[in-house]
């Protein structure tokens, strides 16, 4: 089997990091997860529409409600994350801007995502 890679590229090791498969599936699954997941949470706002304060805070607070809405929050968080990161692998030239883009990407999820779970937390333990 011949090696598709220019003599340059070899000399660079610019080859395939042989993580594509892995990203590939990883982005597939949160697909496939958040499916039920965002069924759910459209769900739960139907429901919570009319609801006052103290009905809202006291189906937020129930604890099966809380582990449902954690796992819409990183499943669509990680999934976000991955996407994200291909369309600026895809479209961000200039390496320093897409090193930078990167790094942005898995802060904004990352302060995201401690946020949200924070307000889940603290709304289960009634605080």
């Amino acid at each position: 089997m011949s090696d598709m890679r220019t003599p340059l590229k070899k000399v660079r090791g610019l080859g395939s990091s042989h993580e594509g498969t892995e990203h590939f599936w990883r982005q597939r699954l949160t697909a496939v997860a958040n499916v039920p997941l965002m069924l759910f949470f459209i769900g739960l706002i139907i429901y919570l529409h009319r609801a006052g304060y103290a009905e809202t805070r006291a189906a937020l607070s129930h604890p099966l409600t809380s582990l449902v809405l954690l796992m819409v929050i990183i499943s669509g968080l990680y999934h976000m994350r991955l996407g994200m990161q291909v369309i600026i692998e895809d479209y961000v030239t200039s390496e320093g801007r897409k090193l930078a883009c990167l790094m942005l990407n898995t802060f904004f999820t990352v302060v995201v995502g401690v946020a949200c779970v924070f307000a889940i937390i603290k709304l289960s333990f009634g605080g």
